[in-house]
């Protein structure tokens, strides 16, 4: 049996990087043809982390971000007590598509805190330009209450500091706690922490 304390679910349109963000969480490392290949359906993996003195088992879903697979995503968020909504920085379409997978989240899951994360930041600094631009994300972040984060699964760039913040979050809301300790989950099977068959306040370095 494997415990997880709480469940993280990515969500976000096909390409833009879902997969390649877990995979640099999980694994440290960075595959560029990972960038050309879709998730079907869904993926799991498990991530330890220590916040505050406290160890925390993240158990990860990384969603498909093809329009075909939108039912069967809804399956995979129920429950979820995170959700980071991806979208790629150079990208309005993704953007927009981020913002109806909040709509989703919300109307569904209205206690899931939401953490909207632009990724391929390394893009940026080859003078690609921020579509939407980072003052219009940041706004928009903040009037839905999300903390926004600019990453690059290539480098690495706030990636775990996006992780160890849903973990401080986690660990603040009282409705996690019970009197023995943290609620979990149990699943059974063999613990696998490597991918299975993904006031607002700017957040960078």
């Amino acid at each position: 049996m494997t415990r997880v304390d709480f469940k993280v679910v990515l969500l976000g349109q096909s390409l833009v990087g879902k997969t390649s963000l877990i995979e640099r969480f999980v694994n440290e490392r960075f595959y560029e043809n990972l960038a050309f290949k879709n998730t079907i359906g869904a993926a799991y993996t498990s991530k330890q982390i220590n916040v505050d003195e406290k160890t925390l088992v993240l158990g990860i879903w990384d969603t498909a971000g093809s329009e075909r697979y939108e039912a069967m995503v809804r399956i995979y968020y129920r429950g979820a007590k995170a959700a980071i909504v991806c979208y790629d920085v150079t990208d309005q379409s993704s953007f927009n598509k981020a913002k109806y997978w909040i709509r989703e989240l919300r109307s569904i899951e209205e206690k899931c805190k939401i953490y909207l994360c632009a990724t391929k930041k390394d893009l940026l600094n080859l003078g690609h330009d921020a579509t939407p631009s980072l003052e219009t994300v940041d706004n928009y972040a903040a009037g839905i209450q999300s903390k926004f984060f600019l990453t690059s699964s290539k480098t690495g760039e706030m990636i775990d500091e996006m992780f160890i913040e849903i973990g401080k979050d986690y660990l603040s809301d009282p409705e996690n706690q019970t009197e023995n300790g943290l609620v979990n989950i149990i699943l059974s099977g063999k613990k696998n922490d490597s991918s299975g068959c993904c006031g607002g306040s700017l957040k960078q370095s």
